[in-house]
């Protein structure tokens, strides 16, 4: 059996970022969801929506843990997983998977095999601000056999396990880092701090 292709729609990639970019001086970690499909000779990870977690106090565990109950009750309504988690470094030159990213994407693992740790890669974020990247800025992270996390190769050869479902996504993407779009994203900490800030950002979009 192949490799699972990991598939990522438009409006949790651009969340993703988005968090990022409203803390670019801090870490900035959160969660993937998603289904799972099996095709005729692979299967495919959709991920369908992120939530973005904390901007401080990454690994904090109460807090963690707060969030994925209510994360959990709200997949279980909509018919979703959780399927992975993604992480943005605080240095703009450290480009490694960290303790606290390999720890959740392992505790993500037990309870769904197909796993994916998404790595925001700051060269490629500022290459998109530049209108000059056309691919995913992040690096896929899965398990192998040895239960390590690996990164998957992206190399533009045909078989890149990771892709934006929408081809436009860094076109829209750009528009929104030139209106400073990323103020308005919410997050965990947020939420916790103001409970009347919706951790769902439903209406980003509109």
């Amino acid at each position: 059996m192949a490799e699972p292709r990991y598939e990522i729609a438009q409006t949790a990639y651009i969340k993703m970022v988005l968090h990022a970019l409203k803390h670019k001086t801090s870490a900035v970690n959160g969660i993937l969801l998603g289904r799972v499909s099996d095709q005729k000779d692979f299967t495919v990870v959709e991920i369908a929506d992120s939530v973005p977690l904390f901007h401080s106090h990454l690994s904090l565990l109460p807090n963690l843990e707060i969030s994925l109950i209510l994360i959990e009750e709200y997949c279980e309504a909509k018919g979703l997983n959780i399927v992975g988690y993604f992480h943005g470094n605080e240095r703009h030159d450290d480009a490694e998977l960290g303790g606290v990213a390999k720890n959740i994407g392992d505790n993500i693992y037990r309870y769904f095999p197909q796993a994916a740790i998404l790595l925001l890669d700051n060269k490629k974020l500022e290459a998109l601000s530049k209108g000059k990247e056309r691919s995913p800025v992040m690096q896929l992270y899965t398990r192998d056999a040895s239960k390590n996390w690996k990164l998957v190769s992206s190399d533009g050869n045909g078989s890149n396990q990771l892709v934006t479902r929408e081809p436009s996504a860094n076109v829209v993407l750009s528009d929104y880092i030139l209106s400073e779009k990323w103020q308005d994203i919410v997050d965990f900490d947020d939420h916790l701090d103001d409970i009347s800030k919706d951790w769902l950002n439903p209406d980003l979009f509109k």
